[in-house]
């Protein structure tokens, strides 16, 4: 699959660009810089020579022609990136993997968008493409680093079940990875916030833990 990360110059665009690229799809980085994107794409390949990665960078208008659409922007940047892309999202599925947080100290604390979810703004910026959560609780840095293994169950919540499908699948493909059907897109208020708590947790115990729900079978 071709799948497009708009905002895949950050550290978690760039995580999931691998982790995608070493599953075997075709990944496109996204920025509003075209040039940038394509020297953060290269990077990613020239570091990790030992694996066949597809990974190349271009405009957001160009990545938003992708197959599938990840948003990996900054949560405050996340509508005036989407919102000159309408048209070309429409009738696609479309992730949105960011939360609403704020440092305070050595905690991260949630703050609640207008409608609830930065989940549920973009999908009423995007009212003609299927929106869906998910990928809000993956440790970035450890995303990028292709050497050590990474395991984790990944919630994913949607109006629209296809969009729920889709989501899943791309993430099973991931080694490790465990995408898990978490409900309605009303519940991305709660798994954004759950962001806060998880990262405030990582920085007290100088971890890099994801989530992993008990009482699954084995993946």
């Amino acid at each position: 699959m071709r799948i497009g990360i708009l905002g895949g110059t950050g550290p978690a665009g760039r995580g999931l660009a691998l982790r995608l690229a070493a599953a075997g799809d075709v990944v496109v980085i996204g920025s509003r810089d075209a040039e940038r994107a394509a020297t953060v794409a290269a990077g990613l390949v020239e570091a990790w020579p030992g694996h066949t990665l597809s990974v190349t960078g271009t405009s957001n208008e160009d990545c938003a022609a992708c197959e599938l659409v990840v948003v990996a922007t900054p949560w405050e940047g996340a509508v005036t990136t989407l919102r000159p892309l309408a048209g070309a999202l429409g009738g696609k599925v479309v992730v949105s993997m960011a939360n609403a947080l704020v440092k305070d100290g050595r905690e991260f604390l949630a703050l609640m968008p207008p409608r609830g979810s930065v989940a549920a703004t973009m999908q009423a910026e995007l009212p003609r493409s299927l929106v869906s959560a998910s990928l809000h609780h993956l440790p970035a840095s450890e995303m990028e680093k292709l050497d050590r293994p990474i395991s984790a169950d990944v919630l994913v919540c949607s109006d629209h079940p296809e969009a729920t499908e889709a989501t899943i699948a791309v993430i099973d493909r991931i080694d490790g990875l465990r995408g898990i059907d978490a409900g309605s897109l009303s519940q991305a208020a709660a798994i954004e916030a759950f962001t806060a708590v998880l990262i405030t947790v990582n920085i007290r115990h100088k971890v890099h833990a994801a989530v992993q729900l008990a009482g699954f079978p084995p993946a």
